[in-house]
């Protein structure tokens, strides 16, 4: 049912902490410095200017630094060797009594490089393209099924399109941060993270520290989007100063260090061929798929595994390519891998659709496939056409024109589009412990993590369905490395997985209650874990799956893009709470506008860095671009996936959702953009005045 959120209140009053907003006696403060080659190594730093101002305490570099352990993820071994991979890569950090004297202290460390010529540059011609060993998360980098070449060249209809992204940059509103604090050999931090204890571990091992020894608390976290679902930058650099000057230090990126070092979307350059008889029913499919990945850590972005399940072809190749540039490595962004993935074969579908005369919503019905196309095997549940039919109604799809370029009010062109969606349902293991007070309350703790989608609520009402009491009688604690195990929040899979060890617990406390309710003056605790209970469960093709629906308008004289109407269908499973829910499905699908048609890395090749890295220079969807946006989701029910019945929501609405808009820009305009974002420049000297009407 719906459910405010329980920490709402303390939000909106300024009561909720994040993670430089702790406690912390005789703090101080830290600011990192940025390396200004693009490659190369450092010959001299001179902190001497920094240190004398008023309040600077040290400066922290890779001849001056706590030695870190090797062996973890390269791009965290920081401040241990001269060497610069990238620009913006951070190489020091200047610790002051306060913020401004570490700010000032940063801009006065003088350092000199041995710089050294450089590659930066995504092409599909790269001679270092190679094929990785697999891509995000653990799939095989290229599958094959059939004979592609052989059905693609007996297909009565054929598209062939190259489609490419740029970098996108995930910005949460709440920067990496971190407070970090020795005592005894124990390191407590305060990290705005997706999941504390990877970070604990990964701490733990860079400090040669028992586990045990490090504590991470993420009570709140102003949004990640993927880009902290791992250890990164913050907290090793705060731990590493805290551990010089033998105090606490809080440090937090700048908005602009945001644009790179802690990860990205990559860019994509993507080949799509469908093969298809002239009823639109698609015979041939291959995706290839280019990205890039930084010279120190490789980051395969999944990018063409969209396309192995969701429509039907029997004849069926997919690649994926990836070449080391001297850039940041690349990381988890919304839906990595399908997202830019569906923009691609989304794009394709609807280049098909006018190819073969066939209603682009129709032409995705007809190639549904019966079962999983890449594994043979049967779907747990497949509601894509139900969420295609479903949107087609309440959208007013009926009568459509197909012909491009038609429909016009005004001096304004209007056109609709319409795209798929569809993204894993997955469930990791987790444990919780539930305990029941004498006094009929209840405590359930897990360290799981609300990074603003609202899962501390949603757990708190599965645990008080499992208890079945009333909520007033349940207490939830998160965030917390202390607290029982369990994965990031990332994935779609935060819900899915918590909740099950969650209703696992309760119901395992229920069990032992007494018949008559007393409960011990003790209490009475019970805490499980589901991994073994996960890892007996079949595998099977699980997934969520949408539909995208969107009216654009485009002005012939100016070539202003505007979005009249978005509105998206989705089957997800159960759906918790549904005004969070709402709020998941439409953030998603306002970021997939953002990617179609405002966001965009720029790259100078020069240096190898983003020239806009602000949100003055880095345009992002706001609320006067989203003119109306509705979501809606199917009862759905599917019994094998988890206790709760959920497959996660966080990712499904950006999927598809900028295919969409583009499929209805062409619509409007007959003028097909296979590079985002869709600016009006790609589109001004193509456009029929307005006097031709």
């Amino acid at each position: 049912m719906a459910q405010t959120r329980l920490e709402g209140r303390d939000k909106v009053t300024g009561a909720a902490r994040y993670a430089v907003e702790f406690p912390a006696d005789d703090v101080t403060y830290g600011w990192a410095v940025p390396a200004s080659v693009t490659r190369g190594r450092i010959t001299r730093i001179d902190a001497a200017p920094a240190l004398a101002v008023p309040g600077v305490l040290d400066v922290l570099h890779h001849g001056h630094a706590p030695r870190l352990a090797p062996g973890v993820d390269a791009t965290l071994f920081l401040l241990q060797d001269p060497s610069v991979h990238y620009r913006g890569e951070l190489i020091a950090v200047v610790v002051a009594e306060t913020l401004e004297a570490a700010r000032e202290g940063a801009r006065l460390v003088r350092i000199d490089y041995d710089a050294e010529a450089h590659s930066t540059v995504l092409t599909e011609h790269h001679p270092g393209l190679y094929r990785p060993d697999k891509v995000n998360p653990g799939y095989p980098p290229d599958t094959a099924d059939g004979d592609f070449d052989a059905g693609y060249a007996a297909a009565e209809i054929r598209v062939d399109a190259t489609y490419r992204t740029p970098a996108y940059h995930n910005n949460p509103m709440e920067p990496h941060a971190t407070t970090a604090q020795w005592q005894d050999g124990r390191l407590l931090v305060h990290d705005s993270n997706q999941g504390s204890s990877p970070v604990q571990a990964t701490v733990a091992e860079l400090f040669g520290l028992p586990t045990e020894a490090v504590r991470v608390i993420t009570e709140h976290v102003g949004g990640g989007f993927g880009s902290k679902g791992i250890t990164k930058a913050p907290v090793v650099l705060a731990a590493l100063a805290a551990r010089q000057v033998g105090r606490p230090v809080r440090l937090a990126l700048t908005r602009q260090q945001l644009f790179g070092p802690i990860g990205y979307r990559t860019p994509t350059i993507q080949r799509v061929r469908l093969g298809a008889d002239i009823d639109g029913r698609i015979s041939a499919v291959c995706h290839d798929a280019i990205s890039q990945t930084s010279t120190i850590h490789e980051f395969a972005e999944q990018t063409a595994v969209y396309t192995r399940s969701m429509y039907a072809g029997r004849h069926r190749r997919t690649t994926h390519r990836l070449v080391r540039l001297d850039v940041p490595t690349p990381f988890w962004m919304r839906a990595p891998g399908e997202c830019p993935g569906a923009y691609a074969l989304e794009s394709a579908m609807d280049e098909l659709a006018t190819a073969c005369g066939v209603d682009p919503v129709e032409l995705r019905i007809r190639n549904d496939p019966a079962v999983d196309p890449e594994q043979g095997q049967p779907f747990s549940s497949r509601n894509l056409v139900a969420c295609l039919r479903e949107g087609a109604r309440r959208f007013g799809w009926a009568g459509r024109d197909p012909r491009p370029g038609v429909r016009r009010d005004g001096r304004w062109l209007v056109g609709t589009g319409v795209a798929g969606s569809s993204y894993p349902a997955r469930a990791r293991a987790a444990a919780a412990t539930a305990t029941a007070a004498p006094d009929g309350t209840f405590e359930v703790r897990i360290n799981a993590t609300d990074i603003g989608t609202g899962a501390r609520t949603a757990l708190w009402q599965v645990a008080a369905d499992a208890l079945a009491v009333p909520g007033d009688r349940v207490t939830i604690r998160i965030g917390d490395s202390a607290l029982p195990p369990a994965g990031v929040a990332g994935g779609s899979m935060g819900t899915a997985s918590w909740s099950w060890a969650v209703i696992r617990a309760c119901e395992g406390l229920r069990d032992r209650i007494p018949a008559g309710g007393t409960v011990p003056a003790e209490g009475l605790t019970v805490e499980v874990s589901t991994a073994d209970e996960i890892r007996a469960q079949p595998a099977r093709p699980r997934y969520a799956y949408g539909a995208h629906f969107v009216e654009v308008r485009v002005d012939v004289d100016t070539g202003e893009i505007r979005l009249n109407r978005m509105l998206g269908v989705f089957a997800a499973g159960r759906i918790v709470n549904p005004t969070t829910a709402r709020s998941q499905f439409i953030g998603g699908m306002t970021m997939g506008v953002s990617m179609a048609l405002h966001e965009e890395g720029l790259l100078d090749e020069r240096y190898g860095d983003w020239v806009n890295h602000d949100f003055a220079t880095y345009h992002i969807s706001a609320c006067a671009d989203v003119e109306r946006i509705e979501a809606y989701w199917l009862p759905e029910e599917d019994r094998e996936l988890n206790p709760a019945g959920v497959k996660g929501i966080g990712e499904i609405g950006i999927v598809g959702s900028a295919a969409a808009v583009t499929n209805a820009v062409h619509h409007a305009t007959g003028i097909r953009v296979r590079d985002l974002p869709v600016r009006l420049d790609k589109l001004l000297d193509r456009l029929p005045h307005a006097d031709s009407a």
